[in-house]
């Protein structure tokens, strides 16, 4: 099957479209959750996701924590479940995080939530499931179906709501553009398929990998490492770069390959040093950013033809770490539509 018609390949390339449209049809329900949380003075928010969109919470826990200065906890759910011991939320709005909106263990930590009293809000492309239905407000994703096992519309689409999401609390004239001008910044990135599917069967026998990002990236590693895990089977473990020299650093030996995700920001000159700590050790680093003398450092440079604000750059920067999660698949002669053993809805408890 030719790369081109699989429907990962159409949703990736869905993705500019899908961000203006989220962003053209859902500024009324992000304005009226940013009112619920300043009426409730609500300083803490807790995170029900799983999967892709835990890495979502991820960056919640960054953009909301910088820019908003609200502490964002990721819930466990398998304490509102399994156990039956769901802890005390307090005044904190609970924010469930699903794709599909049907996994049982997330609908239970809101369905608690409101059994508390607290705020709920749902971020989700079904508004009408099990998990839309627990919500005081729902986001819809608006990122239309999605077919391919692996989420990638859905994923961006749920970052630019959290972002959303800040630059509405903060009431930020520069944030509202810079949200503006997304869509084409992640637009731009699609011109990276041709030089990355030339790149990928470099890598078609690599068995494993590590995924390096930190501060609003981290949750870029951790997306980047489960594309790899579940489209080419890879054992690909996500880091900051800070846990990484607390003792994973020991793995790398000369061509162990590792993925750094490093854009134009506060975090580029650590993230720079640590490519320099790499190079000591004669790691093959693939970098993705946007920066040159990042590019530099590395074996494979993939390089971001545009530039975001930190705070926006997860968005744009997991687009080429998807392509080549793909191509690589590709490569491998998988079905990057569906990978082994795993469906599009996942319901867990």
């Amino acid at each position: 099957m030719k790369l081109e018609t699989t429907h990962l390949y159409k949703e990736i390339h869905e993705q500019p479209a899908v961000l203006r449209r989220f962003l053209n049809e859902q500024k009324e329900p992000v304005q009226a959750l940013a009112q619920a949380i300043r009426r409730q003075n609500i300083n803490h928010i807790i995170i029900a996701a799983r999967g892709t969109s835990d890495n979502a919470g991820r960056y919640a826990q960054y953009v909301l924590g910088a820019q908003n200065r609200l502490m964002v906890t990721l819930a466990t759910p398998s304490l509102f479940t399994i156990y039956q011991r769901p802890p005390q939320m307090g005044n904190a709005l609970v924010l469930g995080i699903s794709q599909s909106g049907k996994s049982p263990d997330i609908v239970a930590v809101l369905a608690e939530a409101k059994k508390q009293g607290a705020l709920t809000a749902v971020l989700t492309n079904i508004p009408d499931s099990d998990l839309g239905r627990q919500g005081d407000v729902v986001v819809d994703l608006c990122a239309g179906e999605e077919t391919a096992v692996a989420a990638t519309k859905t994923y961006t689409s749920e970052l630019t709501a959290v972002a959303l999401l800040s630059a509405t609390l903060a009431n930020d004239a520069a944030m509202f553009a810079a949200l503006e001008k997304l869509p084409d910044a992640v637009k731009s990135t699609l011109a990276m398929q041709e030089n990355i599917s030339q790149i990928a069967p470099r890598y078609r026998y690599m068995e494993r990998t590590v995924v390096i990002g930190r501060g609003y990236n981290y949750a870029t590693a951790f997306e980047l490492a489960l594309k790899m895990k579940e489209l080419t089977y890879t054992i690909a473990e996500p880091y900051s770069s800070a846990d990484f020299r607390h003792g994973p650093l020991a793995l790398i030996d000369q061509g162990f390959p590792v993925i750094v995700i490093a854009p134009s920001g506060q975090m580029l000159p650590e993230m720079k040093d640590f490519m320099h700590t790499l190079r000591q050790r004669q790691a093959e680093l693939i970098a993705i950013s946007d920066d040159n003398d990042a590019l530099a450092l590395a074996r494979i440079p993939l390089a971001l033809p545009a530039s975001v604000p930190e705070w926006l750059s997860p968005i744009a920067a997991i687009v080429p770490g998807q392509m080549l999660a793909m191509n690589l698949a590709h490569a491998r002669d998988f079905d990057v539509d569906a990978p082994r053993g795993i469906q599009k809805v996942t319901e867990t408890r």
